[in-house]
């Protein structure tokens, strides 16, 4: 009866939850077995991703969108060589630029790594839908006015299916998505055409043009307007 789950629990953290409370908690050894029944501890590499839900955390081996683990630093990666991600039918392979993690207080608290699975052998490997993210937690031991300084120790990785649908993980009734999407698609189109310029006449910055324009952009299924600044002249 312990381990029974109660009805409706679903595991989903922000970015911020998952550094800056499970996965520094791990670093500092704080984390117990209750933590552990929700993120394990498993070197995913070593795993093929097929198998992974299986030995996700008792808490949240029955859910069918993403799985959590606490991934240790490979031995070869702790004397300096570079870790390896290939399991037996494929390997994982970064896509992209890491990007920050922010806290509420826009504090950078870590950095998160996104990787997609391809069967076969690099580079002629097939792409599959497997995507997982990889966050490392910033060194807050070190002079925040220096480059931020990884911990290594351990990282926790997210383990999901890419889907196409813009539903995934988006848990919201389908009234109110459908709702939320109808108006802010009428304040976007109203608002697309928005545009602020500066003439060499009226600006203040010695006569240079700035133009500030607004795009729209699908995200997670809505559109939202995405503010872009254009530089067309400076000295």
């Amino acid at each position: 009866m312990a381990d029974e789950v109660t009805i409706g629990f679903r595991f989903y953290p922000t970015e911020e939850e998952l550094v800056a409370f499970y996965l520094r908690n791990q670093l500092e050894g704080r984390s117990d077995d209750s933590m552990h029944r929700v993120i394990p501890v498993l070197d995913v590499f070593e795993v093929e991703p097929s198998h992974l839900p299986n030995v996700a955390g008792v808490r949240c081996r029955g859910d069918a969108e993403q799985w959590f683990f606490f991934v240790p630093r490979q031995e070869r990666e702790a004397r300096g060589g570079r870790p390896s991600r290939t399991t037996g039918s494929g390997y994982w392979k970064a896509t992209g630029s890491p990007g920050p993690v922010f806290s509420n207080d826009n504090r950078m608290i870590g950095v998160k790594k996104t990787m997609v699975f391809y069967t076969g052998k690099a580079p002629t490997g097939r792409k599959t839908k497997w995507k997982m993210n990889e966050y490392k937690a910033v060194d807050e031991t070190v002079n925040a006015s220096t480059i931020p300084k990884l911990r290594h120790e351990f990282s926790l990785c997210r383990v999901y299916i890419t889907t196409g649908s813009s539903r995934a993980f988006d848990r919201r009734p389908v009234e109110v998505l459908q709702t939320e999407r109808m108006l802010t698609c009428d304040v976007a189109v109203a608002e697309t055409s928005f545009r602020v310029e500066s003439s060499s006449e009226t600006s203040i910055s010695g006569g240079e043009n700035i133009d500030l324009s607004m795009s729209t952009e699908l995200v997670d299924g809505l559109t939202e307007p995405i503010w872009e600044w254009e530089q067309l002249s400076w000295p």
